[in-house]
């Protein structure tokens, strides 16, 4: 499977449990640890687990294994490591606090994926 195919697939996981301001961050030209890093808000602990359990059992059910997760004891930030692409569900305080985006898109545009608009901005 592609990167652009995982990715979509994640991004669908992320938008059937209502994830919020969805970015993927595009850093195949920053390290060659990971293609991809996707951020997206969750309200709750309880949500964004459920966003990260979404995410994970989408990936499993197309024979992509999870290299990790981590966070989920609190679920204030949970992180899923899928390989080419690292998913932060984050809930907004955190994501705010930590602006996670503004490292990884200093010199590179982001796009920004809403719900029935995967074509970016």
């Amino acid at each position: 499977m592609n990167t652009s195919d995982l990715e979509q697939i994640i991004i669908s996981a992320l938008e059937d449990v209502k994830a919020r301001d969805i970015e993927v961050i595009d850093t195949s030209l920053l390290t060659s640890q990971f293609e991809r890093i996707i951020v997206a808000s969750g309200d709750s602990g309880r949500q964004t687990r459920a966003l990260a359990h979404n995410v994970l059992d989408r990936a499993r059910a197309e024979g992509i294994r999870a290299l990790g997760i981590e966070g989920e004891e609190n679920g204030e930030w949970v992180l899923v490591d899928l390989g080419e692409i690292v998913v932060h569900v984050m809930q907004p305080a955190i994501r705010a606090h930590y602006r996670l985006e503004e490292l990884w898109t200093a010199t590179l545009p982001r796009r920004a994926v809403t719900a029935g608009n995967t074509a970016g901005t």
